[in-house]
This record gives structure tokens, C-alpha cells and sequence, in this order.
């Protein structure tokens, strides 16, 4: 698909969050967490006006690029000129976090197989692996009410929320918030791979439980483990992954 670039219409702020944004995109679709086109990533901009790129709706998570990128304002009005629309029920989520949480640069939603199947019990996300430890600490639930389309809901989506940065939004999906679009990615591999293990581990016999005290203070374990780079520790690998591939979605 032939769109113009944008990397001389914008500033190299923006630019850069718009490769990193198009990568995660291409990611969730290399791992098989994408459902065709009916889930969203979205990185905000910086600046006062809570301004944010999501994906244009139509495109494969495969076909997504840095200039395909659609900008949107609180209102969902496009700021850059795109031939696509943008998922109604994507801008409802994403923009009702961005209005109240200053700290989420990116949020990822998905609807994985195993992710829904864990939103489908009600028992949630179980403590039975190491995985599980670094997501339950900042784990929020939100009850399912439909699609999301109604204004009306996301006052109560944002006060389940609160402050945390993992939503299982139930009989639905998956949610990450970071500070970086690779916070939001690496969230989300340890969201998923925490329902997959969940799932197996289900149909397989009685489960041990963690000891609960082996998830206090999971910032600061998560930190020695990543030698205090974080998600940057993983994400540059990431890129070169892609890049061995396929680097189209740096256009």
C-alpha cells in the first residue's frame, strides 16, 4: 500500500514515536495477539493537549507503518490528512486514559485467545506462575457493558483503572499502559504469556499457588532483573527482529 510519508511533515519527536508505535504494531501480529483489525495501540504525543496516534482502521496490524499512523484529538477529530477511519470503540478506550493518566506514552489492548479466556473466569488472573507475579501487584479488573461506544462508560473504565498499569477487561481482553511504547509491549508479552500459562496449567492437575510474599516490592525485582534498563533491555532486540524481516514499517 503506497501512503506518502510523513517523517518531513513532523517533528523527529513525533517521528520516532511513530516507528516505535508502527513496530509495536507489527509485533503484536508476529506474536498472534491481533483479531484481524479490531484492536489498537495507541501513543500519545507530548504536550498539554493529550493529542495521540492509533492505527488506521482497516489495515492489518502486518501492514501498519510509521506514516499510516492516523493523529487524533479528544474528540477524535484527525489531525493528519489519512483515507482511513479510526475504530469508534478503539477511541473510546484509549482516549478516556489518556484524558486522566499524564503517565500512560502507550496504551495496547488485545483480545488473545488466552487473554479472554482468563477475562471469561472469575477468578481472573491466578497466582501459579512467575509471570503472573510481575502483572496481579498492578492489576485492575472492569466488568464487561458491550462494545465499547458509550460515552457513559468511561468514567467507570477510568475509575478502574485508578493508577494501575494492567486491565483485564472482563469477557473482553487485555490492557497495558507504559510510560514507552516498549513498557506497553514488554507489559503486555508478560500479561499474555501469564493467561497461556494460566490455561495449560489449568487442564493439567491441581495448581501450586506463589507464596504471596514473593510479590512484594515487584518494582524494584523487575528492575534488578532487567539490570535497570527496563523494557529497553528487550526492545532494541525487538527492532533488529523486525528489521531482519521486513523493515517496511519504518515508512
Amino acid at each position: 500500500m503506497n501512503i506518502p510519508s510523513l517523517q518531513d511533515k513532523v517533528s523527529p519527536e513525533e517521528w520516532n514515536l511513530r516507528v516505535d508505535l508502527a513496530a509495536a504494531y507489527r509485533l503484536v501480529a508476529l506474536y498472534g495477539w491481533s483479531d484481524l483489525v479490531f484492536t489498537h495501540i495507541s501513543a500519545r504525543i507530548p504536550g498539554p493537549e493529550h493529542h495521540f496516534l492509533i492505527n488506521p482502521y482497516g489495515l492489518m496490524f502486518d501492514e501498519i507503518t510509521a506514516s499510516s499512523l492516523v493523529k487524533v484529538d479528544q474528540q477524535c477529530n484527525k489531525l493528519n490528512e489519512s483515507p482511513f477511519p479510526v475504530n469508534p470503540a478503539g477511541f473510546t478506550i484509549h482516549s478516556c486514559i489518556h484524558q486522566i493518566r499524564d503517565d500512560a506514552a502507550c496504551v495496547l489492548h488485545t483480545h488473545s485467545r488466552a487473554g479472554v479466556a482468563v477475562s471469561a473466569q472469575k477468578c481472573g488472573v491466578l497466582p501459579i506462575s512467575q509471570q503472573s507475579t510481575f502483572v496481579i501487584p498492578q492489576l485492575a479488573y472492569h466488568d464487561y457493558e458491550g462494545v465499547a461506544l458509550r460515552d457513559d462508560e468511561r468514567p467507570r473504565l477510568q475509575t478502574d483503572l485508578g493508577t494501575r498499569n494492567f486491565l483485564m477487561l472482563r469477557n473482553h481482553g487485555l490492557l497495558t499502559i507504559g510510560s514507552s511504547i516498549a513498557e506497553a509491549f514488554l507489559s503486555m508479552y508478560t500479561f499474555e504469556s501469564a493467561c497461556r500459562i494460566q490455561i495449560d496449567a489449568q487442564a493439567g492437575g491441581e495448581l501450586i499457588y506463589v507464596n504471596p510474599k514473593i510479590m512484594e516490592n515487584m518494582p524494584m525485582v523487575l528492575k534488578v532483573v532487567t539490570a535497570g534498563q527496563g523494557a529497553q533491555l528487550a526492545w532494541p532486540a525487538l527492532l533488529r527482529k523486525l528489521d531482519r524481516t521486513d523493515p517496511s514499517y519504518k515508512n
